[in-house]
């Protein structure tokens, strides 16, 4: 006989409770320890060494507030308002790797520390500690924070160059402030680039669960040693797709190293200026297909040079590994060692060649901004890398703002690109050194960031 739709959930509740019922307690209550004497396989053991290496960043940054009529000084002056820059507190969560026990040193990412003013580090058991920046590369999206503590445990880093497509990892992280989580996965690709966000991309992708909070923390294999450093994931949502990110301990090792010895990462350079192949360049050249990167300037005294480069020279690969476009040659640039040795194969007049260069270190003009304006002590500027010029930029780059100074308190931060000073565009150190002397009311600086380009007025 059929029964009505509710009377048939009865039912089934109550064979469900005979059932279980009549199971021995024992049952009920745990899982059997094995099937047919084999032991159920399980992450735990794994996991007890891992997760107290694992940390939750937290972080305070105290950013100025932009306002047209605050810091207008006549508006000011007619309100009686005192002269206090404005300031909104910003707080941010991820997390963190130990990766020296002894000496403190925890591997996350720039996103997750870059710029903070305050860093706590809360461990497994509970601890806080407030960490100090040691350095941050926001090229690899890598950084170092430092605590000092006892009992550290760390993780050991294993060779991320051994890893295959379809082995298994598992991320551990602090998602939404949650609390520590662990997600497995496999991984799903390697050597993934061109995603936005960082200059320099080489990334294992994973089906791993990573949610906003992972960034920072560990990707392990199941031998329980670190692969790579959990770091964006891609997402209509928001939340976890089954498409995450993590950067491979190969990279962030060799980025640690020069943040721990430096305090920043000094990244070698062939002194080449390179563009794609379009249709037309590849019929002006008299080469097939577009593949590849055609020079457009060699920097005098390079090793490019050294090694005999030419503008209109198309490097079609990069120790062996072919290049399809000008990015894939600067990021294979940029990814590789210090002083290391790559061999070049081009095509030029139709011939195919094979040169071997060295990536040696690039030279940038720098200038103190004490010797242009007393209201600049403190700042200290320097040309733009290669790697900047590449993507178009074109200016002086920040590369220090002294707390408290004038300029701190006006909002100029480390890392603005100054594109101009007042209406006089500036694309050089040498154009800023035209300044020295010139000590208008206001120093207008336009500065160019992610959201186009505003001033700095400092008085």
């Amino acid at each position: 006989m059929k029964l009505p739709n509710r009377r048939l959930g009865r039912a089934l509740v109550l064979c469900c409770t005979l059932l279980l019922g009549a199971l021995p307690l024992a049952s009920r209550a745990t899982l059997p320890p094995a099937v047919d004497g084999q032991p159920l396989p399980s992450l735990a053991p794994m996991l007890k060494k891992v997760t107290p290496a694992v940390v939750n960043i937290s972080t305070k940054t105290r950013v100025q507030v932009s306002d047209p009529y605050f810091s207008d000084p006549l508006f000011r002056q007619f309100f009686g308002l005192p002269d206090v820059p404005r300031e909104r507190t910003e707080q941010s969560l991820g997390s963190g790797v130990i990766v020296d026990a002894d000496k403190g040193y925890i591997l996350t990412n720039n996103h997750v520390v870059g710029g903070a003013d305050d860093i706590t580090v809360t461990l497994q058991d509970g601890r806080n500690f407030k960490g100090t920046l040691i350095g941050t590369d926001p090229d690899t999206d890598i950084a170092v924070v430092q605590i000092h503590a006892s009992g550290l445990q760390a993780l050991p880093m294993a060779d991320s160059a051994k890893l295959q497509v379809g082995d298994f990892v598992v991320a551990v992280g602090d998602p939404f402030g949650l609390g520590q989580t662990v997600t497995s996965g496999i991984v799903s690709a390697l050597g993934r680039s061109g995603l936005g966000g960082t200059n320099y991309q080489n990334f294992i992708q994973t089906d791993a669960s990573i949610n906003p909070g992972n960034s920072g923390g560990a990707l392990v294999n199941l031998r329980g040693e670190l692969v790579g450093i959990n770091s964006m994931i891609f997402s209509p949502s928001g939340a976890s797709a089954g498409i995450g990110f993590a950067i491979p301990t190969n990279l962030s090792g060799e980025v640690m190293k020069q943040l721990i010895a430096h305090g920043r990462v000094q990244r070698g350079t062939l002194g080449l200026q390179t563009q794609d192949i379009t249709p037309r360049i590849a019929r002006l050249l008299g080469v097939s297909g577009t593949e590849g990167a055609v020079v457009t300037r060699v920097a005098e005294g390079s090793t490019a040079d050294a090694a005999g480069i030419e503008p209109g020279d198309v490097i079609t690969a990069l120790n062996g590994k072919p290049l399809h476009d000008s990015n894939e040659l600067r990021n294979s640039e940029g990814l590789l060692p210090l002083g290391s040795r790559v061999t070049l194969e081009l095509m030029r007049d139709g011939k195919e060649r094979e040169v071997g260069a060295t990536l040696a270190a690039e030279k940038l003009a720098t200038l103190s901004g004490a010797r242009l304006d007393p209201r600049l002590v403190g700042v200290d500027f320097s040309d733009l890398g290669q790697s900047d010029r590449s993507q178009g930029l074109a200016g002086v780059r920040v590369t220090e703002v002294r707390p408290g100074s004038l300029a701190a308190r006006s909002g100029l931060q480390k890392g603005d690109v100054v594109i101009g000073v007042g209406n006089r565009r500036i694309t050089s150190v040498r154009g800023l050194q035209g300044l020295a002397g010139v000590h208008p009311r206001q120093l207008a600086l336009a500065v160019a960031d992610d959201d186009g380009m505003h001033y700095v007025v400092i008085e």
